[in-house]
């Protein structure tokens, strides 16, 4: 699972972040709706998340917590894409 932990993060591989955050999108959407590795390369790009630290061998890892708050982030949308109203 995780590829780096210290005392203060958990760090994730780009695939690693995505199926993490899919398994709770799916849970809210019956399967409707999931995260993929471009999911959360569009996130950085638009700025829900930060860029990932590139490790040596140019593997991008981000912050679980990051990618948690991003994905709370667009929550919302992914849900009315699917026909999910939010209250």
């Amino acid at each position: 699972m995780a590829v780096l932990t210290d005392t203060e993060a958990t760090w994730l591989t780009t695939k690693e972040a995505a199926a993490r955050m899919s398994r709770g999108r799916e849970a809210l959407t019956g399967g409707r709706a999931r995260v993929t590795p471009h999911t959360i390369r569009q996130w950085v790009t638009r700025g829900h998340l930060d860029p990932p630290r590139v490790t040596l061998d140019g593997k991008a890892l981000h912050r679980l917590d990051d990618v948690a708050r991003a994905e709370l982030a667009t929550r919302g949308r992914a849900l009315r894409l699917v026909g999910i109203g939010t209250q």
